[in-house]
């Protein structure tokens, strides 16, 4: 099954790709409707938009699920479910078309539910604790963004019709279409990983390794992306972009510190995803969004990649996840180390891979335009801190010494993983060119000073020097904890974020759940409800018992006294 669909996704995707260079070439957008009901002046329509940008993306996703169902033949081998595997992932290709072609906000509402439910399915796949509560966490999370798109089908039914696309520049000041736009980008916010809910993507790898490299790094998180490129007409120049902007930074920049203190090698890849995410949310909040598509498509070859060298690498060391166990790995298994080395190049945006052709041009485009200072510095931070994170990866995995056991055996001679992972490669070195070909008519000329245009390198480099020195000290050094312990523990929880908005918001009401069940359902209410009446009935009977059973005189004594006192009360 595995090879059988690899092998129709992957044909899917080179149609897909033909289809593009077709409607590039003739400047063409296919729009397809089928009326499904119609009532009074409502009609439910399912509709296709087929345009360059949503064949460009499917292209995209059906690559990289091909090789991520192909690589999963080797990686779950050892699963006695494989089938169910499967069909997972491909549902949840499935729900991705859906969500990529529709300019419909019902028909968005099935894809991006669909993505949420899959998700939740993939993440509890290991059946244990750890994997149950990361689950409920993604679940809950993604049901707010969920919910903000039903409130935005209830607002547009205003409309009398839900193809959004019609309403965008037509009603671009109307009061009802501003509420929307608020929705809309607080659903992106949740299904994206922005603050405050950053916290479920970390989580989300408790999902195996090839779901890892699918769906938390290059298409379900960056669906929220791609719905704000499609509303991004409605959003340019609101209140709500300059909200998201200061939001995606801070988000960038949390990512980059957090990723520096994590020692797990999926969750900082996951970090590391989610300062990419924050770049592309910032750019398209100051209307590139040209450029943030451009980044979200070079961004998905190589951080699919790179969670597939480390599914290899975590296979390889007996399951262990802890980067401190890991070191001298190019030695043992030098293809993978190359396919890994290559990736992270990409995402530092080293000259002339993917990563580099879309980073530069945003930053390029940041010095260009007019925003303040915070903005500037909290991007190139955000930079440098994605090398200094990425040395002090391969300083841990690479150059240092393997800690693990005496006796291991690390071999580099699976194919299939390998054969997947070259696929990816060859698309992270040369798809940032080739997408900079097929994505903007002309070339961007962006005219600015020596300094500003050699800004990228300088923090790179420093980013990267920084980055070397710091991981080479020793754990002791006082300026391993910059400065503080608290300020060290704040930067290494995500800034608290887990414990304010999951952990935080879930455990008061789950606490007053629990104190109202304890207080009132196995307390109060039994006492006066169901147990209390019984024992009132139980008491009377007994007493009553006694009289019967012991006397039969005081019984009917009783009896008379029962009339008397009746009759009297009847008198009066």
């Amino acid at each position: 099954m595995n090879f059988i669909s690899f092998f129709f996704l992957f044909m899917l995707s080179m149609i897909m790709m033909f289809f593009e260079f077709l409607f590039i070439m003739n400047n063409k957008v296919l729009f397809l409707e089928w009326e499904i009901i119609s009532f009074n002046s409502m009609s439910m329509i399912m509709s296709i938009l087929i345009d360059s940008i949503s064949l460009m993306f499917l292209m995209f996703v059906l690559l990289i699920s091909s090789v991520v169902m192909y690589y999963s033949k080797s990686y779950m081998s050892s699963e006695m479910n494989l089938n169910r595997f499967n069909i997972l992932v491909l549902l949840f290709v499935l729900s991705m078309v859906l969500l990529i072609i529709s300019p419909n906000i019902i028909s968005i509402l099935l894809g991006w539910d669909g993505l949420g439910l899959v998700s939740y399915c993939l993440v509890i796949y290991y059946q244990n604790m750890k994997s149950f509560n990361a689950g409920m966490v993604t679940f809950l999370s993604n049901r707010i963004g969920d919910v903000f798109i039903l409130m935005v089908i209830a607002w547009m039914m205003n409309y009398g019709s839900w193809s959004y696309i019609f309403y965008m520049k037509l009603m671009k000041s109307d009061m009802i279409m501003s509420i929307i736009m608020v929705m809309v980008v607080l659903a992106a916010m949740t299904k994206s990983a922005q603050i405050p809910f950053s916290s479920w993507l970390p989580m989300a790898m408790a999902a195996p390794t090839p779901v890892s490299s699918l769906v938390h790094s290059s298409t379900l998180v960056t669906a929220g992306v791609y719905l704000l490129i499609r509303f991004s007409d409605l959003l340019v120049d609101s209140f709500m972009f300059k909200f998201l902007l200061l939001i995606s930074s801070m988000t960038m920049l949390m990512a980059g510190i957090s990723a520096n203190y994590e020692f797990d090698l999926k969750k900082i890849i996951a970090l590391s995803t989610l300062s990419q995410l924050g770049l592309m949310m910032s750019i398209l909040s100051m209307g590139g969004y040209k450029l943030a598509f451009f980044h979200l498509l070079t961004h998905a070859m190589f951080k699919a990649l790179l969670f597939m060298c480390a599914g290899v690498i975590i296979h390889m060391m007996n399951n262990i996840q802890d980067i401190r166990y890991m070191g001298g790995l190019s030695i043992y298994i030098p293809l993978t180390s190359l396919c890994f080395n290559i990736s992270n190049l990409a995402l530092c945006g080293f000259p002339f891979l993917s990563g580099f052709y879309s980073k530069d041009l945003i930053l390029e485009f940041l010095s260009l335009s007019n925003f303040n200072m915070l903005i500037y510095i909290i991007f190139y931070l955000s930079i440098g801190l994605t090398v200094f994170y990425t040395i002090r990866l391969i300083i841990y995995l690479m150059l240092s010494d393997y800690n693990l056991m005496v006796i291991y055996n690390l071999f580099d001679e699976d194919y299939i993983m390998l054969s997947g992972m070259f696929i990816l490669v060859m698309m992270s070195l040369v798809s940032g060119s080739f997408l900079m070909w097929l994505m903007f008519p002309y070339p961007y000329m962006i005219y600015l000073s020596v300094s500003m245009k050699l800004m990228v390198i300088f923090t790179s480099l420093l980013g990267g020097v920084m980055g070397y020195l710091i991981s080479n000290m020793s754990i002791y050094s006082l300026n391993k904890f910059m400065m503080t312990y608290s300020l060290s523990n704040f930067l290494c929880l995500m800034w608290f974020m887990p414990n304010l908005f999951s952990y935080g918001v879930n455990y008061y009401f789950l606490n007053l759940g629990q104190n109202l069940l304890k207080i009132i359902d196995l307390g109060w209410s039994e006492i006066y409800g169901g147990y209390g009446m019984y024992n009132i009935m139980k008491n009377y009977s007994l007493f009553y018992y006694f009289f019967q059973m012991n006397n039969f005189m005081i019984y009917l004594y009783s009896f008379v006294m029962w009339i008397i006192i009746f009759l009297i009360y009847l008198m009066y």
